[in-house]
């Protein structure tokens, strides 16, 4: 996978807080409960408010982290393609950029307008409206300020800790797959789900079918040249390796699918290929269809 080089960037999309970070805690409910399961409910989730006692904590205020100088970095060396080309942190700025243009076609095309959301880059922890962030809990979408939260740390604990083969296009997917859930809210769906484990599961799997809906795309949004077999198999791979039932196994022994919050492997990656084989947004209508 490669960027148009001549594609113009917008790197007002992602905040960049590396480096700032002001959270140093989070409250977390129920002390019995491992940190690997902490961290797998918590792997790509919506809202990490509703799995941690975070209700504990008052909502943190994210106005000093939204100046015009605080996407400057990101604003000098993100300008181009071939900027995404050769810079991670650029990559990332690409791959926003080209999620939510076609979200933003696709709304418009529907009698929508789809509300941009940034991505907040992050080390280590910081300020969400959700509760402080750690980068143990992995990238995650925030309802109540509408980022997605990530350390770009992930991407190495996605091959080291959880075996997934990585890559360009896995990235790619971790992050459609929290706009998403981002789709999921302007539409209303995040607030009329419940909080059952079925439920949850129908939701997160549904975010997996937008997130192949966008890689059916992602060409026509004039920001990616090509999308491979190759970059497919990296997003696939990457859903197998956090499915609830393949952490399960690995950290406990055996699998509880009465516990699952995200899905098996097999119903992550066949849940991709629904949007990627259709292209089309209705075949991700009903949460977990």
């Amino acid at each position: 996978m490669s960027f148009n080089k001549n594609s113009r960037l917008d790197p007002s999309q992602v905040q960049d807080r590396r480096g700032s970070s002001r959270g140093t805690r989070m409250a977390v409910g129920g002390g019995g409960v491992g940190l690997v399961i902490i961290v797998v409910a918590l792997l790509m989730g919506v809202d990490p408010g509703s799995l941690l006692d975070m209700a504990q904590e008052p909502a943190a205020d994210t106005s000093a982290y939204t100046s015009p100088d605080s996407t400057s970095d990101l604003g000098t060396t993100c300008q181009t393609g071939a900027d995404a080309n050769a810079k991670h942190e650029c990559a990332i700025v690409g791959y926003v950029n080209s999620i939510q243009s076609f979200w933003s076609d696709e709304f418009a095309a529907n009698g929508s307008e789809y509300t941009p959301a940034q991505t907040i880059l992050y080390s280590g922890s910081t300020d969400a409206a959700c509760g402080y962030a750690s980068s143990a809990m992995g990238p995650f979408y925030c309802p109540s300020d509408q980022y997605v939260y990530l350390d770009l740390s992930f991407f190495n604990d996605l091959q080291t800790r959880y075996g997934a083969e990585g890559g360009p296009f896995a990235e790619a997917y971790v992050l459609s797959h929290e706009y998403g859930h981002h789709v999921q809210d302007l539409l209303g769906v995040l607030n009329s789900s419940g909080s059952s484990p079925e439920e949850s599961v129908a939701i997160e799997l549904q975010a997996d079918c937008l997130a192949g809906i966008w890689m059916y795309h992602a060409v026509e949004t004039g920001f990616i040249t090509q999308v491979s077999d190759k970059d497919i198999e990296q997003a696939l791979n990457a859903a197998a390796a956090i499915g609830d039932d393949r952490i399960q196994q690995e950290s406990q022994g055996y699998v509880s699918p009465e516990t699952w919050t995200h899905g098996s492997s097999s119903q992550r990656q066949a849940a991709i290929k629904d949007g990627l084989r259709s292209g089309d947004v209705q075949t991700c209508d009903t949460p977990g269809s």
